[in-house]
């Protein structure tokens, strides 16, 4: 279960390094928009757009990596001095109740939107914008299922922790 868990890790793991450099480019192009538009008075729909797209990309397609390592906001007043055990035990019903069902919600309710957007292969408003809105809605369904895989690595983490009976009170990792 363990090593199944591992292999489930490795996918937002790879996800999220190369979202990391989405994370450089949007830079990159926000500084050539403003070197372009206040040094020589050229806009760029077609940059601008690209911005809005690596900032979705980043954020919805790197929750999964972010997820990975614990990083997004937890109310821990009782979670941070918990034995291995209790933080197990909180991770699982934490997936089981809350991660997946959010994340199934987030997909099923999106599912009509995004395949409304590729049915008319929707594009910017804007005729030189990037004409892939549909690839930039589909990014909504991508995170549900990153998120989901990584919930069920969590999950099966947390059962490998609570089979194994380890109650320790010091934790190198969290599940």
């Amino acid at each position: 279960m363990q090593q199944f868990a591992k292999r489930l890790d490795s996918i937002n793991e790879h996800v999220g390094r190369v979202m990391a450099w989405g994370t450089l480019l949007m830079v990159l192009i926000q500084f050539i928009v403003v070197i372009m538009r206040y040094v020589f008075g050229i806009g760029s729909i077609f940059l601008q757009e690209s911005i809005i797209y690596l900032h979705a990309l980043v954020f919805l397609v790197g929750g999964g990596y972010t997820l990975l390592y614990d990083g997004h906001v937890r109310v821990d007043i009782f979670y941070r001095e918990a034995t291995k055990r209790n933080k197990a035990l909180v991770n699982l019903f934490g997936v089981l109740l809350l991660l997946i069902p959010v994340a199934v919600l987030i997909f099923i309710s999106s599912w009509p939107y995004v395949a409304a957007s590729w049915q008319a292969l929707e594009g910017s408003k804007e005729s030189s914008g990037i004409h892939g809105v549909y690839l930039l809605k589909t990014t909504i369904l991508v995170f549900a299922v990153l998120i989901i895989i990584q919930g069920l690595s969590i999950a099966l983490s947390s059962l490998v922790t609570l089979a194994s009976g380890d109650t320790g009170d010091t934790d190198s990792q969290d599940a």
